[in-house]
């Protein structure tokens, strides 16, 4: 692990944080997951403009703006040096009293980790992982706007830990109303009849980098391919659930709730996505 922290590039066990940071007190910043293939950086300007939302919807200010960010992501990648990692850009509020007021901040903390990531099991991700719907629900977004990438993943954390307590691999979170909102981290898609649905991001999913990737892929391949609100109902009776995130790529879903969706074992609209993905990475790649 390579970490950026303090304008310079440190090994991992190295890294320290002040404990009066508010990002650790308070989970107060933002942060994105990006992904290095083949020694190119995924969509970078997409996740640069996503973070800088972020940070604009809770009145962070980033210090030199998207073009520090952007150089802090190529320096953190080029010193870990391998072809495949995952990154993790990281703004705080800084350092500040013990209190809530973020005003008591004056001079916000980036922090870039670069190293590898597996979110399910290796054998899992050719025949579907297991997926169980959780009590944990998704905030509205009167509440807290799920679609600012924040730190407090709280409620992320608390429905992934019930779903690994029933057994299964990952955790379905459904809104107020009962639709479908999205993983724990990880957008829904579900396939029915040839046709490609996601939720909305009204109904609480985030605005993944994947999930746009393969909404442009399906667009691209001549697949149907919508917005459109989702039940539990509907994912039982898909032909076949898959997840999308940048951790995660494209994982294909077994089972919900010990239900096994569509045909046992067969994924084809997944897979054949997934092979256009291989094809559409590097289009869409800064090199390093």
């Amino acid at each position: 692990m390579k970490v950026w922290i303090g304008g310079e590039i440190v090994d991992g066990a190295e890294a320290r944080l002040p404990v009066t940071d508010h990002g650790l007190l308070y989970g107060d910043g933002v942060f994105e997951g990006i992904r290095v293939y083949g020694r190119g950086v995924f969509r970078l300007p997409d996740h640069l403009r996503r973070i800088g939302v972020s940070a604009r919807a809770i009145g962070l200010e980033i210090p030199g703006g998207l073009a520090a960010l952007e150089k802090v992501v190529l320096e953190t990648a080029r010193a870990y040096g391998e072809p495949e990692a995952y990154l993790r850009l990281i703004v705080t509020r800084g350092d500040g009293a013990l209190g809530v007021d973020p005003t008591l901040c004056t001079r916000p903390r980036i922090l870039c980790i670069a190293d590898r990531v597996r979110l399910y099991p290796e054998e899992k991700l050719g025949r579907g992982i297991d997926m169980v719907i959780v009590s944990v629900r998704r905030p509205a977004a009167d509440a807290l706007d799920p679609r600012v990438k924040s730190l407090n993943y709280l409620n992320s954390v608390l429905a992934k830990r019930e779903a690994r307590l029933r057994g299964a691999d990952e955790a379905l979170l459904l809104n107020a109303q009962g639709r479908v909102a999205e993983a724990s981290v990880a957008n829904v898609f579900a396939v029915e009849g040839g046709r490609l649905r996601t939720p909305p991001l009204v109904d609480g999913a985030l605005g993944g980098i994947t999930r746009a990737s393969v909404l442009e892929i399906a667009a691209a391949e001549g697949i149907d391919a919508r917005e459109e609100s989702l039940g539990r109902f509907d994912l039982l009776g898909a032909d076949e659930v898959f997840l999308t995130g940048t951790g995660a790529r494209i994982v294909p879903v077994a089972t919900l709730d010990g239900e096994v969706i569509g045909e046992a074992g067969a994924h084809p609209v997944c897979g054949r996505l997934s092979e256009c993905f291989d094809r559409f990475v590097p289009s869409r790649s800064v090199p390093l």
